[in-house]
């Protein structure tokens, strides 16, 4: 542990959710002695962290210098900002901050796939994770996605993949030659950051000592800034050079491609819409980096539907189809959501939007939401800013509540079009989280299943 620098440590963990519990057992497991500390006063694990843990200090409230009076490491959970003054002046005074990915790089003996950016990351992650699978490994998969990454260490792993938030992403250092990825950028988590800069910043962390670095060729955000020694891939949906992913056609039949040689019909691809075409190609330069049989993976393409909440088909009534894309919790997202099932034949969009907005530019969906959106929906917190945004290129309907926004879709809907719960915006103004959210809307739009007796529904 010494390379890790926890030999002789005074340790503090901040935060006492799901991250900072993982990184209690890991601690407990090498024998090494911790304190707890949350800046609320009841944190979600609580009862659970005492439970576990009854002979561990906690102190609960706002952090302040006294905490790392007799501290010199602290292990901090993502969700919390690291530029508070009591952080700062800690680290002034020679206090160590960490977070749980380098202890898990540090434990990890399989090769690590570690994924980020802004959109697709979780579906990209999964679906990694499948490939790996039905390839036979014993894969270990998890991080900003699921377990947390610390409970996934074992011996008997084969393979790893982690998806990565950009506050996991903040302190990092090294990622010890793991193979990286960065599928996109757009503005994210400008209610933290203090703008775009800072914000891919922290995301180009994941390049750091990296062996092998999958980017994005068609935006140029993901591109490594610094030509260090790690293999370079890209993905894209546009003709690939040798040795890189993207899309091309064959016998008038649009395909994915590796370099010259064709791999799949788009249309054979389980996942629908141009951003999850974009997420298979994505997989397919990640799963060839580490290893994974290229038939195998696209075995996994033609069945791995997606993940709820992400672009899920709910219900198609009267020829109408429903699409549950909560997890589009920000502007890019519910870019990418639309763009990906607009059709240029016409506005055949429903959009169903609202929420907290997270101090993002909405004025950013104005050229897509003219392209493809006949009318919006919009609730919640940020509504107005919404419609500010949005009210000179489609019809906006100001609803109450998302069930009241999925009633009144359901109305304005006609046959071949789609209505679309993109919500571009954070759920906790009235909601638990997106899945939460996701349920509502299923739930809201399957009650209209029951309404018409199930007259009109398909599969």
């Amino acid at each position: 542990m010494a390379e890790l620098g926890l030999t002789n440590r005074k340790i503090a963990i901040l935060g006492m959710g799901a991250t900072g519990l993982s990184v209690a057992r890991f601690l407990s497991s090498i024998g090494k002695p911790f304190i707890f500390a949350d800046s609320r006063e009841q944190p979600p694990k609580l009862s659970e962290a005492r439970e576990s843990f009854p002979q561990i200090s906690m102190q609960l409230g706002e952090f302040n210098q006294a905490l790392f009076a007799d501290i010199d490491l602290a292990i901090i959970s993502p969700g919390i900002a690291l530029d508070q003054p009591a952080f700062i002046a800690a680290r002034q005074q020679g206090v160590t901050f960490m977070g749980d990915l380098e202890l898990f790089l540090s434990q990890a003996k399989a090769p690590v796939v570690a994924i980020t950016g802004s959109n697709g990351k979780s579906t990209v992650t999964t679906l990694l994770g499948q490939m790996a699978k039905d390839s036979g490994l014993q894969v270990g998969v998890g991080g900003n996605l699921g377990m947390p990454m610390l409970d996934l260490i074992s011996d008997n792993q084969q393979l790893y993949i982690l998806e990565l938030s950009s506050f996991q992403l903040e302190l990092l250092t090294d990622s010890r030659g793991a193979t990286v990825g960065l599928l996109n950028i757009t503005p994210d988590h400008m209610d933290r950051y203090k703008d775009l800069e800072q914000y891919v910043a922290a995301k180009h962390h994941i390049f750091r000592g990296a062996k092998t670095v999958i980017s994005n060729r068609q935006d140029s955000l993901t591109t490594p800034r610094e030509q260090g020694e790690s293999q370079t891939l890209t993905f894209g949906l546009d003709k690939p050079d040798e040795g890189n992913f993207g899309i091309a056609l064959h016998n008038d039949i649009k395909s994915l491609f590796f370099g010259n040689q064709v791999l799949l019909a788009v249309e054979e691809v389980a996942m629908k819409g141009r951003h999850n075409t974009s997420n298979a190609l994505a997989a397919l330069a990640l799963g060839y980096a580490a290893g994974l049989a290229t038939a195998t993976m696209l075995k996994t393409l033609e069945v791995f539907k997606g993940l709820p909440h992400r672009c899920e088909t709910i219900a198609t009534i009267d020829n109408v189809s429903y699409i549950n894309d909560s997890k589009g919790t920000n502007v890019g997202a519910t870019l990418a959501a639309i763009e990906g099932f607009g059709s240029d034949a016409g506005k055949n969009l429903l959009l169903i939007a609202g929420g907290q907005g997270k101090g993002q530019n909405f004025g950013d969906l104005k050229d897509s939401v003219e392209r493809f959106v006949k009318c919006g929906f919009l609730y919640g917190e940020d509504a107005q800013l919404l419609e500010e945004a949005l009210h000179s290129v489609t019809q906006i309907h100001r609803v109450n509540s998302l069930v009241e926004a999925v009633a009144g879709a359901k109305n304005a809907a006609r046959s071949g079009d789609i209505v679309l719960l993109s919500p571009a915006c954070a759920s906790f103004d009235s909601f638990t989280g997106f899945e939460q959210r996701g349920r509502c809307f299923s739930q809201a739009v399957l009650s209209q299943v029951h309404a018409n007796n199930g007259k009109g529904m398909t599969s």
